[in-house]
């Protein structure tokens, strides 16, 4: 893995290159959970059951069920204005604030196609179930986009219509340069028509098979009968006004609009001044050709508020009643209240079913917000046939707070208003929590293999007991889409990872951390049934966790350290509770994980670490002390008195030493003795000192290194014997000369000084036992120590190597391979992270919080931050919580096995045999046909028995071929009205005579008399009644019967052969040229097409 990380270097030190990113670093964020704060924009895809959440930093958080989240990030951080579900096709659609149009694929979890769109975008809308999107920008045009997800591109269709042309065509007049504020296809029409919405207050109904305004509607054009003021009583009383207000006749801006109907025959229309319409676009059969129709009852004015000044109405949302056939339901509204008043969001119950004049408030629900509104989205399950007269409701609301109401909540509210509706809604149940309660330190751990399968066991006993408690209420929760990694499905597997976090309230979480999508395993607390003990509820401080032993410790802000196993072996009989002073031991009668607390000192516990495979626990304290724990015998070996200034102890580690040499100075001075082999605990304090104690005794070795400027230290390793051999470390520690070198770079500074200068007359058999030395790396805020381990030993403070850092240095950790390779990661107080080779700090790879996560660096967010060997690192941030991966080599969450599948492609195949199964049962039934159920009438000559899935189909190819054109270059005629063919007889064709043009003065009378001759002709003065008459004897002898003898008669029709066989030869001709002038005009046409299309805007 490290091959390319960690390459030879040359004997002498070389000035680390800037910026120098090696082929294995490659981050990427394998794990994200929680909502993040900038959460701004909703999208839903109810057949897969997810849900998409766009930001204002460029990031679209997508949330499934069982723990299924997945983050795509887009490259620019830019906020999103439109985001939008292909919905059942694994596809999401996002518009940029930049008016960049992205296609995510959720399957790969990347952008699959993008188009940067010359205009400002301001509708955005998709046809339902098709890969067709209608675009509008801020001049009024309206566009047809597609996406060919087999060639992975987004494709701008030839079908447009500017403004200018849409008011020609309605016959009404439209101020230049007006944007398009709304663009929605009318439900039931099949993506053949659309409402299209301009800011002044126009709307037109446009069908783009016929290139016609169907119906146009604006507060210009009609009169405005009654308005109803919905106050927030919900009494029902409302009053009527029989008004013409002169102000509602100037232009209404528009800034929301709804369907409020299955059929697309009434819409809700929002607009700035807190005013909702309700329109009614309904249209006759026999009304089609009039766009324009004044009438006072196809309007209605909804005010929610009677202010004169008034909020506007941002979002709406509909839900239809069942039990109203499409005249009634709930209206879902944000905007519309007085200004300065309490934000809420409103729920209209209206009914119409007497006539939209008649119009009725059934109630109303006013829901306050906990936080400013973000967006909402009304949820609805497909094909779904109870009657329903409620709807499921999704809010978002700042920071990154999302709410789900379902029905029966909505219910609740209505019948008792009194009731607060938080304790109602159900809040999104976080998989990680970080801010309710507040996360305080969390850790990534590994497990030894073959104690995974005995940590599972014990877990899955508890598992029970936690779903069922944390998952209370969540069972209501709407979102079950995504598929979980095959590997998580099997059943003989261990838990080779686990994720554990410390929170204020006391209590410890832990989550299999094995594969990507995280799981529950335990909920534990210091506190233990029967048993009150002083601070078990205090704020987690401290945890570590031993692999071996499969036993954890936690040290919490009031001094107590408590030890659990995780072993299987609960122990049923007694629970230890153990102070300074003495020792209690207690029954528990139901059994415990904890074992022992340990009561030692009312300081916090800063630092535990676990020693010789879990038999014992080193503790470190704030006020500087450290002690040492006897796990088997629950015994306190030694408790140290203060070593450093009653500095805290951020770090503890313990290693058994070798050493053969004589004894030093320092040793003598403090009684102790060389040994063959002795147990140092190496302890740093956060004022930078590094101190060594007897392991067994707590004595003082050696007087503590520290390094000569002032600096908080962070974190310390000691890396074993002969660590760096793979980075050519040994020429490099065996410098001869004894001056100090140094290196200077950019930001930065190197030192290299002789590790042991003082005993200069054997200074190189010393050198070279010192490339066989462990070293020691001290990590501080504003520079990076590497000591030899004999020096720290001896209390010398010289650094064998020293970097200066130029920013302020906050989380540090190790890379490791085979114990022998190693790299620093370094995350700096600016959000930058850098992977740095060791031991000659080179830069190998850099990234930053902002870059792949979009964060910012927050005060202690070190605490939270924790990682693996492999290049692991778990943090979390307000409400979110990530693991990033750095190295592309590592395998444990990057392989596709391990990864959870955002788009079920299961299910999509099985909506589509579902949907035609329920279509097939309901067309039986007689009952409303589905989506597509209708679509068979539209086309000629279909068959019945064409299921969902063939007209699906039709619909997408018949969209194909209309947006396939140039508007009104080849219009699209209903089939239906279509006339049967008349079919002609050769005979009947007069090729020579000549098509003669007429003025339009004379033209009724030419027609006439053309068609009267043209008869006479075709009879031979026959009678042109149609009714045949029954003739005599004598008159068809008289026709018919000819003079002569049969060589006459037999050279008559010779003649009559040799005419029709010119005839024929004409009418080939004729239909040779005919055929040739139709090239031509189709080339001309096509160079017109050319032409149109390479024209912009203006030039219309």
């Amino acid at each position: 893995m490290f091959a390319k990380l960690f390459q030879k270097t040359s004997p002498r030190p070389r000035p680390p290159q800037e910026n120098q990113i090696s082929s294995d670093v490659a981050p990427r964020v394998v794990v994200h959970y929680g909502i993040p704060s900038t959460a701004s924009v909703l999208a839903f895809d109810p057949i897969q059951q997810l849900l998409a959440i766009g930001t204002l930093d460029g990031r679209i958080k997508v949330v499934g069920g069982g723990n299924i989240e997945g983050l795509l990030v887009s490259p620019k951080p830019i906020p999103f204005k439109n985001l939008e579900f292909l919905q059942n096709q694994g596809f999401l659609v996002s518009v940029s604030n930049e008016n960049e149009i992205q296609v995510w694929d959720l399957e790969s979890r990347c952008i699959s196609s993008k188009l940067q769109w010359e205009s400002n975008i301001t509708a955005f809308s998709v046809i339902y179930g098709t890969q067709f999107m209608y675009l509008g920008d801020e001049y009024g045009f309206l566009s047809v986009l597609k996406f060919d997800a087999e060639e992975g591109k987004i494709l701008q269709l030839p079908y447009h219509i500017p403004a200018n042309l849409v008011a020609e065509t309605a016959e009404i007049s439209l101020p230049y340069n007006q944007s398009m504020v709304g663009v929605l296809p009318q439900p039931s029409s099949f993506g053949n028509r659309v409402i299209l919405a301009y800011e002044n207050g126009l709307l037109v109904l446009w069908d783009v098979s016929e290139d016609r305004a169907i119906l146009v509607r604006g507060n210009k054009d009609l009169l405005l009968k009654d308005e109803t003021v919905i106050e927030s009583s919900n009494d029902g009383i409302h009053e009527p006004f029989d008004s013409l207000l002169d102000h509602e006749q100037a232009e209404k801006e528009i800034s929301s609009l709804c369907w409020v109907s299955t059929d697309g025959s009434f819409l809700a229309v929002g607009y700035v001044d807190g005013d909702i319409f309700l329109w009614d676009l309904s249209v006759s059969e026999f009304g089609k050709g009039q766009a324009t129709q004044k009438s006072p009852d196809k309007v209605v004015k909804i005010q929610l508020s009677s202010a004169d000044r008034r909020l506007p109405v941002i979002v709406l949302h509909w839900s239809p009643n069942k039990a109203q056939n499409g005249f009634g339901g709930q209206l879902f509204v944000y905007g519309g209240e007085e200004i300065g008043s309490e934000e809420v969001l409103t729920i209209v119950d209206l009914d119409w079913s007497s006539g939209l004049a008649m119009l009725k408030c059934v109630h109303r629900i006013d829901l306050p917000l906990s936080g400013s509104f973000s967006d909402m989205i009304v949820i609805a399950r497909p094909y779904e046939v109870e009657k329903n007269d409620n709807a499921s409701l999704l809010v978002l609301t700042n920071p990154g707070q999302l709410h789900f109401y379902d029905s029966s909540c909505l219910s609740v509210l209505k019948s008792e208003p009194e009731k607060k509706h938080f304790a109602l809604a159900v809040e999104y149940p976080a998989t990680v929590p970080t801010i309710e309660p507040i996360m305080t330190v969390g850790k990534l751990f590994s497990v030894a293999t073959n104690f995974s399968r005995v940590l599972a066991g014990t877990v899955s006993a508890e598992k029970v007991k936690v779903e069922q408690s944390m998952t209370k209420g969540t069972n209501r929760w709407p979102l079950a889409g995504g598929v979980p990694c095959q590997l998580s499905l099997a059943e003989d597997t261990g838990i080779e990872r686990m994720y554990v976090a410390g929170y204020q309230d006391g209590t410890i979480r832990i989550w299999d951390a094995t594969f990507p999508v995280l799981s529950l395993t335990l909920v534990l607390g210091l506190q233990v049934e029967g048993i009150e003990v002083a601070g078990a509820s205090t704020s987690i401080s401290a945890l570590d966790f031993s692999p071996t032993s499969l036993s954890l410790a936690i040290g919490n802000e009031f001094g107590l350290v408590c030890l659990y196993g995780l072993d299987g072996t609960k122990d049923k009989t007694s629970f230890n509770l153990i102070t300074q002073m003495q020792q209690q031991v207690f029954n528990s009668p139901h059994g415990s994980l904890c074992k022992a607390i340990f009561s030692l000192l009312n300081s916090p516990v800063r630092s535990l670490e676990w020693v010789n495979s879990g038999d014992r626990l080193a503790v470190g304290f704030e006020c500087g002390q450290v002690a040492m724990l006897e796990t088997r015998t629950l015994a306190v070996l030694f408790l140290t008195d203060t070593l450093s200034s009653s500095s805290a102890i951020i770090s503890l580690a313990v290693k058994t030493l070798n050493d053969t040499e004589k004894n030093s100075p320092e040793q003598s001075k403090h009684g102790t003795s060389n040994e063959s082999a002795k147990e140092v605990a190496f302890i740093l304090t956060r004022d930078s000192h590094v101190v060594l104690v007897d392991g067994s005794s707590g004595k003082i070795i050696s007087q503590p290194v520290h390094p000569m400027e002032e600096s908080s230290a962070i974190f310390f390793y000691i890396f074993e014997d002969g660590a760096f051999l793979a980075e050519g470390s040994e020429d490099y520690f065996s410098v001869s000369s004894p001056e100090v070198e140094a290196t200077s770079h950019p930001g930065q500074k190197n030192y290299v000084t002789q590790s042991n200068p003082v005993e200069d007359e054997n200074s190189q058999p010393n050198l070279v036992h010192k490339t066989k030395d462990s070293m020691i790396l001290l990590c501080c805020e504003n520079a990076l120590h590497l000591y030899s381990l004999k020096s720290v030993i001896q209390g010398e403070n010289n650094s064998v190597y020293k970097l200066d850092l130029v920013k302020p240095c906050s989380w540090t950790a190790i890379l490791t391979k085979d114990a022998k390779e190693y790299g620093l990661i370094i995350v700096y107080q600016t959000g930058e992270i850098e992977i740095r080779s060791l031991p000659k700090f080179t830069v190998l790879g850099s990234t930053s919080l902002a870059s792949i996560l979009r964060w910012n660096f927050k005060t202690n967010m070190e605490k939270l931050m924790s990682s693996s060997d492999k290049g692991q690192i778990t943090l979390a941030s307000g409400s979110e919580f990530a693991i990033l991966s750095l190295l592309a080599l590592e395998n444990d969450f990057r392989i596709p096995e391990t990864l959870p599948c955002l788009h079920d492609k299961v299910l999509a195949a099985a909506a589509h045999a579902t949907t035609s199964i329920a279509l097939d049962q309901k067309n039986k039934q007689s009952a409303v046909p589905g989506v597509f159920g209708g679509i068979i009438k539209g086309f000629k000559g279909a068959k019945k028995e064409m299921n969902n899935s063939e007209a699906q189909e039709s619909v997408i190819s018949h969209l194909e071929a209309i947006f396939s054109r140039f508007p009104f270059s080849d219009p699209l005629r209903n089939l239906d009205n279509e006339q049967s063919p008349i079919e002609l007889n050769i005979d009947d064709i007069e090729i020579d005579e000549p098509v003669s043009v007429i003025s339009s003065s004379s033209k009724d009378d030419n027609e006439r008399k053309e068609k009267e001759t043209e008869r006479e002709r075709l009879f031979e003065g026959s009678s042109t009644d149609t009714k045949p008459r029954l003739r005599t004897r004598e008159e068809i002898i008289a026709k018919y019967r000819k003079t002569g003898d049969a060589t006459s008669a037999a050279a008559q029709a010779k003649d009559k052969l040799i005419e029709r066989q010119q005839k024929l030869e004409k009418l080939s001709e004729r239909t040779a040229e005919l055929q040739s002038g139709a090239e031509s005009f189709a080339e001309m046409a096509n160079e017109l097409a050319k032409n149109m299309e390479r024209r912009k805007w203006w030039n219309f």
